[in-house]
């Protein structure tokens, strides 16, 4: 499944983010997905508080924006924007 690998992707990343950081938790992700993502907005909110159940990131608020252009070179992807922590 796309999503999967690409939540997956992203949890992985966030945590990185977060461990470098010293942070105690993740208190927000801001993210971009492209068109060509194949997420809405509520699907990859799913998704995320799915993956991110259990970890530092669970209970981080979310902020999303969904592209429509299908000829941007990240249409397919799902990209961070920043991510929040508190330490």
């Amino acid at each position: 499944m796309h999503e999967a690998s690409l939540i997956a992707a992203m949890m992985t990343r966030i945590e990185r983010l977060a461990s470098a950081e010293n942070a105690r938790r993740v208190t927000g992700v801001t993210v971009w997905l492209g068109a060509l993502s194949h997420m809405s907005e509520a699907h990859f909110m799913e998704h995320f508080r799915e993956a991110a159940a259990d970890t530092i990131a669970e209970g981080a608020a979310l902020a999303v924006t969904v592209s429509n252009d299908i000829h941007h070179p990240n249409a397919q992807d799902v990209v961070i924007e920043s991510v929040e922590v508190e330490s």
